[in-house]
Formats: C-alpha cells, sequence, structure tokens
C-alpha cells in the first residue's frame, strides 16, 4: 500500500466494503499480529488457534469499529481477546476452523500471512530472545511485544491491555506511567540474563 493504510482501510469501511477492508487490514497488519500472538501463546499451535480466533473477530468486529483509536491499536486489542478466547476456552479449540465462506478474500489473505509469517518466526536467531522472554509473565511479554517490537506509544499500550473501551486521559496517563515503570523493570531484568 503506498498511501497510509489506515486511511484506505477508513475509506473501505465507509463505502461498506467489509471485505475488502478485513482484507486490507490482515495484510497490512496480519505478520506482526500473528508474531504477537505466537509470542503471547509462547507455543506455535495456542498461536495459530489465537489468529484464526483474531481473524474471525475482525471480520465480525471491523463494521462496529468506531475509530476511537488507530485500527492497528484496535487489532492489538483485539489480538489479545482472541488469545484470552483461546486460553479460557481450550476444550473448543481442537478442531475448530474458522469458515468465512462469505468472504474468500479474506480467508486467502489470513493463510498467505500465516504461511509466510510462521517460515520467518522459525529462524534459529530468534532462539534466544524467546528463550529470555519465556522467563517473563504473561503480561510482561506482552507488554515488551507492544512496546519494543510494535513500537506502539504508551497511550495505545494503555488502550491495548485495558479491559475496557472508554478510559478517562487522566487514568490513562496514570497506567501508562506503571506500565513504563514496569517496562524499566523488564529491560533491567532481560540486560541481566544477557550478560
Amino acid at each position: 500500500m503506498t498511501e497510509d493504510p489506515e486511511l484506505a482501510i477508513r475509506a473501505r469501511c465507509d463505502a461498506n466494503e467489509w471485505e475488502r477492508a478485513a482484507t486490507l487490514t490482515i495484510e497490512q497488519y496480519g505478520p506482526e499480529l500473528l508474531s504477537f500472538l505466537i509470542a503471547m501463546a509462547r507455543d506455535q499451535t495456542d498461536g495459530l488457534d489465537a489468529y484464526s480466533q483474531l481473524i474471525e473477530m475482525l471480520w465480525r468486529g471491523l463494521p462496529r469499529f468506531r475509530w476511537q483509536s488507530s485500527l492497528r491499536t484496535w487489532c492489538y486489542a483485539t489480538a489479545r481477546h482472541a488469545m484470552d478466547h483461546v486460553r479460557r476456552a481450550p476444550h473448543r479449540r481442537a478442531g475448530r476452523q474458522i469458515a468465512l465462506s462469505e468472504a474468500p478474500e479474506v480467508a486467502r489473505a489470513a493463510e498467505a500471512v500465516r504461511t509466510k509469517t510462521v517460515e520467518y518466526l522459525q529462524t534459529a536467531a530468534k532462539d534466544r530472545v524467546n528463550e529470555l522472554r519465556s522467563k517473563l509473565t504473561d503480561e510482561e511479554q506482552m507488554l515488551l511485544v507492544l512496546r519494543v517490537d510494535r513500537g506502539l506509544a504508551w497511550r495505545d499500550v494503555v488502550r491495548v491491555m485495558a479491559d475496557e473501551d472508554d478510559l478517562e486521559d487522566v487514568e490513562i496517563v496514570r497506567r501508562a506511567a506503571t506500565f513504563r515503570k514496569r517496562f524499566e523493570g523488564i529491560k533491567r531484568r532481560l540486560r541481566e540474563a544477557i550478560e
């Protein structure tokens, strides 16, 4: 995409072209969301299950997205919810497949992202970092991925990790300060583990 991806996707949403909007969203953010989910799951199979759940949630949720945050931030919050769903319902994961027969373009984009991203994540260079990260709690892992790997602003990190949608600015600032402090502690522990 040569233009701002958020603007292009929003234009499709405004035109009620939901399949195209979802496809563009997956093409733009799918690889980073899938690697985020695999990192959060600490297991490729669970990460792929969460990715399948995410694709369904994006497809169903995009028409209700209110653009109160960036689409990227909303996608990460939705990915976190998809991971929570997979973790809470392991008995429902077995054999579950997303049926996107109404949106074959979305299904093709999701599969293309899944194939390319899984191949990339299997490199040996990632093993040492993954070993260090595996010692972090789930929330610490998510904080590290969102801030370092994805470069999200602190306000967006708060929105992704919050369970509420409509936080007051004062609360966002307060939580951002708390996350920054925790982030510094995580960096210190990782530095010590590497040395």
